[in-house]
């Protein structure tokens, strides 16, 4: 009977463990790719406040990895030094996988924040033979990192969940754009995004907001608050190619 139980206790330490690093790996590797080449010349020529602002955003994002990698170590050594039931065990167990869950955008969430919709204008005219250039999937990149960047808990495009290995990608550069492979079917993109709505309206409003740059450019935008955004889940399967 006891070494049932110290088998079981092992079971569950070792898959506590497993989610755990997973985790903490998703953490580390998060980002949003776009299939455009990166231009050099961009960083080259940052000027100094632009680099200090650059700087400041790689720190705050080693002090959320650093937090987390300090969570997930806690909880190993709760499991490690605690003597709990069998029950109390599953339960934590299952708060961990839940957390997870909606970490990796792997269940449905509710909350109050915004909403953002664009429609691309691209091809009408903005005077002296100018027009309105096409929305590319790098502009909806930037309003993505913006959101995020203000604190953002959840975010979709188009019903399309963003999470850790989100590709957001220029079909043809301008004909259309693919979110997680599905492809948005007409010219308007809504965004929706859970978290502050006040914090999230100014990342992307004003001065450095995107989509207030885009309504500059000639495309068609608003931005809403909403107490009741609804974000599915995310549908696909997360894997890992180079990462044993």
């Amino acid at each position: 009977m006891k070494k049932n139980k110290i088998s079981k206790e092992k079971l569950v330490m070792s898959i506590t463990v497993g989610i755990s690093s997973f985790a903490l790996m998703l953490v580390m590797f998060m980002q949003f790719k776009v299939v455009n080449q990166t231009n050099i010349t961009e960083i080259e020529t940052m000027q100094e406040s632009e680099l200090k602002l650059e700087l400041a955003s790689w720190r705050e994002k080693y002090n959320e990895l650093n937090e987390k990698y300090t969570e997930i170590t806690t909880k190993i050594e709760e499991y490690k030094s605690e003597s709990v039931s069998d029950e109390k065990t599953a339960e934590l167990l299952q708060d961990e996988l839940e957390q997870l869950n909606k970490a990796l955008g792997k269940t449905d969430v509710e909350g109050e924040g915004i909403v953002i919709q664009i429609v691309d204008k691209k091809g009408e005219p903005l005077g002296d033979d100018a027009y309105v250039d096409a929305i590319i999937a790098e502009n909806l990149l930037i309003i993505v990192n913006q959101l995020f960047g203000a604190g953002a808990e959840a975010i979709s495009i188009n019903g399309n969940r963003i999470i850790t290995t989100t590709t957001i990608t220029d079909i043809g550069y301008s004909d259309y754009i693919k979110v997680n492979s599905n492809r948005i079917p007409d010219n308007t993109y809504i965004i929706n995004a859970i978290g502050n709505p006040d914090y999230l309206r100014s990342a992307v409003l004003g001065k450095g907001g995107h989509v207030d740059e885009l309504k500059e450019l000639g495309h068609e935008t608003s931005v809403k608050e909403s107490k009741n955004i609804l974000i599915e889940k995310y549908d696909g399967e997360i894997t890992s190619k180079y990462i044993d």
